[in-house]
């Protein structure tokens, strides 16, 4: 069976290391797929759920908060700021930030808050999308 080898890295830590049949993730063009012996790649990652279905057959899901997308034929690296397990994911706290990131888009008073707020709750957003399609795969 051909698998390609995912690493999904945080500024913290790996977030997960393993071999898969396919990879789907938001691209910066759109949803991107990669199977295995895929032309090469670099390009930016929207926030978003990274899909990995393992050579199992069983997924795993990996929120992340936007970032890079490095693919060669034989291996896949994202690199993200921000990356949450889905198994992880808190839809309270996740919702609580949303909350407080809308409370600050209303109370922005310059052009850099206000950017700050839409790009915190974007990614709040994304988030909590990639939270409710991680519980609808369970």
């Amino acid at each position: 069976m051909n698998t390609i080898h995912v690493d999904v890295v945080s500024a913290e830590e790996l977030i997960f290391s393993g071999e898969a049949r396919f990879v789907a993730l938001p691209g910066e063009a759109g949803e991107l797929g990669v199977h295995p012996r895929h032309t090469p790649l670099i390009t930016r990652v929207k926030p978003g759920s990274v899909r990995i279905e393992l050579a199992d057959g069983s997924e795993e899901f990996v929120f992340v908060a936007g970032g890079i997308i490095e693919v060669q034929p034989d291996s896949v690296t994202v690199l993200s700021d921000t990356a949450i397990r889905g198994k992880d994911l808190d839809e309270e706290r996740a919702n609580a930030a949303k909350a407080l990131a809308e409370e600050a888009l209303r109370n922005a008073k310059s052009k850099v808050d206000l950017a700050v707020a839409q790009s915190e709750l974007h990614v709040l957003v994304a988030q909590i999308a990639a939270l409710r399609r991680f519980q609808n795969k369970r």
